[in-house]
């Protein structure tokens, strides 16, 4: 398997597992943990909504954004007046955060309320934010963020002018101290409760995309492109 290049040339070996760490092995669970490469980039591009969490004045934040990766990075963006984005660009070396991403696969209904569950996949990533200042990385970051929400969007769109990105932070989050965790399969009653006349199993969730609603002021010569047809 190639290495995988982030935007400053470093390779990453794309086979490697990411190394745990303190923060990244669950204390419960510890079996549903992973730390493979393949399995958390295809949970993290399979999303858009990441939340991001931080410590303002003590006290914990987490918002919720949209995303893009590239490579090993995770970009987020936002207005230059943007509290947590403000005090990326102020820190030094940037600023502590955790940013996590969810799919909620199935609701597991158990014949005891103790053991009822979900079905999910997820990351959690720790690390540094950083304020991103290259033009060259900006630009592949707001693309990649674009292209997280709808593949090939950022082609079939008017780039951001001058003003637009005077008017924009970027900040990265390298790939490095995180874990994924998966929880699949049916309910885990106890053994005793086996006989009991309650309804056990599975309800899964489905994520889908309903036929696109054009703009009320779009021009009726311009068709659905293929890329959302083939949502």
């Amino acid at each position: 398997m190639p290495d995988t290049v982030t935007p400053d040339g470093t390779a990453t070996d794309a086979a490697a597992p990411y190394e745990p760490t303190g923060r990244t092995v669950p204390s419960r669970s510890k079996e549903r943990a992973s730390y493979d490469r393949e399995l958390v980039h295809s949970i993290l591009d399979e999303a858009y909504l990441c939340h991001l969490g931080f410590v303002r004045d003590g006290a914990p934040v987490v918002l919720p954004t949209l995303f893009g990766r590239v490579g090993e990075r995770l970009y987020v963006h936002g207005s230059t007046g943007s509290r947590p984005l403000r005090e990326t660009r102020a820190a030094d070396p940037g600023m502590a955060v955790c940013l996590t991403v969810t799919h909620l696969d199935g609701l597991v209904l158990a014949r005891s309320a103790f053991h009822h569950s979900m079905n999910y996949r997820s990351v959690v990533v720790h690390g540094i934010a950083r304020t991103v200042t290259d033009p060259e990385e900006r630009r592949i970051a707001l693309d990649a963020i674009v292209d997280q929400v709808v593949p090939g969007r950022s082609r079939d769109s008017r780039p951001a002018d001058a003003k637009e990105l005077a008017a924009t932070a970027v900040i990265r989050l390298d790939l490095e101290e995180l874990s994924a965790k998966v929880r699949t399969g049916g309910p885990n009653d106890d053994p005793a409760d086996l006989s009991l006349p309650y309804w056990a199993g599975v309800v899964p969730l489905t994520h889908g995309y309903a036929a696109p609603v054009p703009s009320d002021d779009l021009d009726p010569a311009v068709q659905v492109p293929d890329y959302l047809t083939a949502l």
